[in-house]
């Protein structure tokens, strides 16, 4: 293949997940090169990294050798620089970093290029999301599987599990306790207009999902608007994603000869997700011209809390929010929660009050270090409480300019 039709790639983040994408890449996409990859880490302190060669690090290097970049980081304030360089650069921008989209990711959508990747739960369900629009569904609930949950977990098993699985204590915990389900459920509903019925999301057992989602799809029918959640699934496997439908009664003969059962509601499934494997797919919708596959949205409706999960006196210090063990996030109605934290922005904060465990962290319960991520939240939530005001103050108003009574 001519070398004029390799479309460059930069990487930022060197974690699994870069790894795994770099080595796609390299050994079965002929099209695209990886040519530099941004890490915050000694170069010279890489012993078994696919491309060593390709290692800076220099944002600028990377940005200046790109048609596209893939952030994967995992890292909020690392990543949302990045971000804002790359569109200073024109360049378009794919994430597998479900943290930055749900804390700076909806003004981020707003200034350039973003979407997030294919592979990661978010991206899937929005593929799945789109193949069920051309197949004539409409969705009414966005679902995850979730293996496993422990809110509460101890350092000791998250040390066991992390070293077993190959990924960091971090991601380890924030996967256990619920807080990156939370995330992911977070962006899906921005992202495709869907809301949550109630703080931390529902999170049913299931034991057979086809049951499990006729008792959703009623649920968002009754609601009157599609949401998000999760299933626990027992007895079937978990690592997929699926939607609840309906059609039109006209299709509802064939649907079931299809072997979707009788109705209303249809669970669509897809049984697995494969993260750095699917990235690619992304990268080339993207690169041919292809829309944003899913973001944050400019105007969310939804965002992730910081919800304590032990008492804590003044003066302590939270180390960090998502993946730590103080922690975990819900997610929450943006309108009935004006004042909460990003989770996504705790890191190296100190309390100024006493904490109590379940309760909501808000901005008056910390001292939080200056970041451009810290300044972009508050821009929006400054926005957002504009926006609330101009439509509160019509609404008291009657005809005449007199108080309209039981409005």
């Amino acid at each position: 293949m001519s070398t004029s039709h390799i479309k460059k790639i930069g990487v930022s983040g060197t974690g699994m997940i870069a790894h795994c994408f770099i080595r796609l890449i390299k050994q079965h996409y002929q099209d695209l090169e990886i040519t530099r990859v941004l890490t915050r880490r000694p170069l010279n302190s890489f012993s078994d990294f696919p491309l060593a060669d390709r290692l800076t690090n220099s944002i600028d290097q990377m940005i200046d050798n790109a048609d596209l970049i893939v952030e994967c980081s995992g890292d909020v304030f690392h990543g949302t620089e990045v971000i804002e360089r790359a569109f200073e650069a024109g360049l378009p921008v794919v994430t597998v970093n479900a943290e930055l989209q749900v804390t700076t990711g909806s003004y981020l959508a707003g200034k350039g290029f973003l979407t997030e990747a294919e592979g990661d739960q978010p991206g899937s369900l929005a593929a799945l999301h789109e193949e069920a629009l051309m197949m004539g569904f409409k969705p009414l609930v966005y679902g995850n599987m979730k293996g496993y949950l422990n809110h509460d977990p101890t350092l000791e098993d998250m040390a066991y599990w992390s070293k077993r699985q190959g990924i960091s204590i971090d991601q380890t915990t924030s996967f256990t306790d619920g807080t990156k389900v939370q995330i992911e459920q977070v962006i899906v509903g921005n992202g495709l207009g869907a809301t949550i019925t109630r703080q931390g999301l529902e999170g049913l057992a299931s034991t057979n999902l086809t049951e499990t989602g006729n008792l959703l799809g009623l649920m968002a029918e009754r609601l009157g608007q599609p949401f998000v959640d999760y299933v626990i699934p027992s007895g079937y496997p978990a690592g997929g994603v699926f939607l609840v439908c309906r059609h039109d009664e006209n299709q509802q003969a064939a649907i079931e000869y299809f072997k979707l059962g009788p109705g209303p509601y249809y669970t669509l499934v897809r049984p697995f997700h494969l993260c750095s494997l699917e990235v690619g797919k992304t990268v080339r919708r993207v690169l041919n011209g292809g829309g944003v596959l899913l973001n944050n949205s400019t105007a969310p409706t939804l965002g992730v809390g910081a919800v304590a999960k032990r008492a804590m006196r003044p003066g302590e210090l939270i180390e960090r929010g998502i993946g730590g063990f103080q922690f975990r996030g819900e997610a929450l109605r943006l309108d009935q929660n004006p004042d909460h934290v990003p989770i996504g922005l705790l890191r190296k904060t100190a309390l100024k009050r006493a904490v109590e465990p379940g309760q909501l962290i808000t901005f008056d319960d910390i001292d939080i270090l200056p970041s451009r991520a810290l300044d972009i939240v508050m821009q929006q939530r400054a926005e957002r409480a504009a926006a609330a005001a101009r439509t509160v103050a019509p609404s008291s108003i009657g005809p005449v300019g007199m108080v309209a009574l039981g409005s």
